[in-house]
């Protein structure tokens, strides 16, 4: 099992803090080098406290089960003889609140949208190729949103 690591920075700088009106913008540092600027969702934290162009937490639990979902439905494709040209995921998620009223990550939608050179599958061999993927994924299997995959081809 592997063990993976990311950095996150914040620095307050000269900003005010005890008004709870700092900044939350800060970055995500990764193992190959990429820098990802995050911050809380402006939905979650106003502007100007938060920066609505970096990514915010919700966003990257989506676009982690978007991408998790993907790796593993090109493989089986490939697999099964598919050439995949192109995948295309327009991923969505809502919030919810728990019993105890807390919020939390309630589900989450997938909508790939594939294209192929050469054979084409059916809708019926994608809808199984995405079930197939669905339950390869680790990110799925951490999480406990209900994560429904709405697959297109053209």
């Amino acid at each position: 099992m592997g063990v993976y690591e990311a950095r996150i920075v914040w620095e307050r700088g000269d900003q005010p803090f005890l008004d709870k009106r700092y900044s939350r913008a800060h970055t995500w540092a990764f193992d190959g080098g990429a820098v990802v600027p995050g911050s809380s969702a402006p939905s979650s934290v106003p502007l100007p406290m938060s920066d609505a162009s970096a990514v915010d937490p919700e966003e990257a639990m989506i676009a982690s089960l978007s991408s998790c979902h993907m790796l593993w439905f090109l493989a089986f494709a490939a697999n099964a003889g598919l050439v995949v040209d192109t995948y295309a995921d327009e991923a969505s998620g809502r919030m919810g609140k728990d019993e105890n009223g807390r919020r939390y990550l309630a589900e989450v939608t997938l909508r790939p949208f594939t294209s192929f050179s050469g054979r084409e599958p059916d809708q019926a061999e994608i809808d199984a190729l995405h079930h197939q993927a669905h339950d390869h994924c680790e990110m799925a299997y951490s999480v406990r949103a209900a994560i429904t995959v709405e697959a297109t081809i053209g």
